[in-house]
């Protein structure tokens, strides 16, 4: 009676596996796209753009502008040789650096602290308050 219930349960699986083995393959090949926004508004500026080609390269950038003046800008590219990104900044803190393959040019007034360097604690880099932004952001 056991090899009656298991030759049976094995005729079921076996019925069962064929039955979602059987599917249709779909296809889907990268698409050439293009896509961005450009925001203003009283606190400044934020914007991005990108395309691709289909064929896995990628362009873009995107950046901001707060209403001190403080601005980034990114260019990238992604393609068959890696990310690569190019960094424009005027952000406090900041200096020119090529990390991996990342060009940083930082346009910042070098402010230093009591001691002749810039302070790094806990809370990030201090130019009088905690954080990035003035008091009205909350960041």
């Amino acid at each position: 009676m056991v090899f009656k219930v298991i030759l049976i349960s094995l005729c079921v699986a076996g019925s069962l596996a064929n039955h979602y083995e059987h599917h249709e393959e779909h296809g889907h090949h990268p698409q050439p796209y293009k896509f961005g926004y450009d925001v203003h508004d009283h606190h400044g500026s934020q914007h991005r753009q990108e395309h691709g080609d289909g064929h896995g390269n990628v362009h873009g950038s995107y950046g901001f502008k707060d209403d001190r003046g403080i601005h980034r800008q990114v260019d990238y590219v992604a393609d068959h040789h890696g990310f690569r990104a190019d960094v424009k900044t005027n952000e406090p803190g900041t200096a020119n650096q090529d990390p991996a393959h990342v060009h940083l040019h930082s346009s910042a007034h070098h402010e230093l602290g009591h001691h002749g360097h810039h302070e790094l604690g806990h809370h990030g880099l201090e130019h009088g308050h905690h954080g990035y932004g003035h008091d009205g952001y909350h960041y």
